[in-house]
């Protein structure tokens, strides 16, 4: 689990966070994604259509992996791994949703904002987490001051978090990858410009790349 966990946090340095409410959209923007050099895709469960989305870009998009975001229970975890949701990927954790995602056979990062809330997910085995809501908890200096007695742990910050400032997140040692909407916005989204979201996500690679 360690491992694909792994693969959840460097294969590109920014998580794209969806929020896709026509299934129609879901093909061209992680095609337009993936065309721009992000291939780890996060689709919130914030609408109807949601698992409907990952089915349809899991077996219809190749080279991307595509899973669910706010997955709040245990049902959930498992609803998005039947849809052929790569991950799972929850706003906070209970004890419940810990102990499912360490027996789930896909990846699932808890969110923690306290240090007390990484040690109990410590407990269930995980090293890897979300860090949410990031700019609200603390930002990279937060994160910053958990490395010192965490340095084994590393993070997906996600809240707040933009063009502007994702490269702050991403020059700490323990971030590897942050969670974004700015790549996906809804105009270009309702325009269905698919080039402009690739040229977003070109330019987010571009500026991680040049750390």
């Amino acid at each position: 689990m360690s491992t694909q966990a792994e693969a959840l946090l460097t294969t590109s340095p920014v998580m794209p966070v969806l929020v896709i409410d026509r299934v129609e959209d879901a093909v061209p923007i992680a095609e337009a994604l993936k065309a721009g050099g992000l291939k780890v895709l996060e689709v919130t469960l914030r609408t109807e259509s949601a698992l409907d989305v990952i089915r349809e870009i899991a077996h219809n998009v190749s080279d991307v992996l595509v899973g669910a975001g706010t997955v709040t229970t245990a049902e959930e975890l498992k609803a998005v791994q039947d849809a052929g949701g790569a991950f799972a990927i929850s706003p906070g954790a209970t004890d419940a949703l810990l102990k499912a995602g360490a027996e789930s056979d896909i990846p699932y990062l808890p969110a923690i904002s306290t240090v007390s809330e990484l040690m109990r997910g410590m407990e269930y085995g995980f090293t890897s987490f979300k860090f949410f809501p990031a700019e609200a908890a603390g930002g990279p200096k937060m994160l910053k001051s958990i490395a010192g007695p965490f340095p084994q742990v590393q993070f997906c910050p996600t809240g707040g978090i933009g063009p502007n400032n994702f490269t702050d997140y991403l020059s700490l040692s323990n971030v590897s990858v942050v969670g974004g909407s700015w790549v996906v916005p809804q105009d270009l989204v309702d325009a269905k410009d698919w080039a402009g979201i690739t040229k977003l996500a070109s330019e987010a690679v571009a500026k991680a790349a040049a750390l």
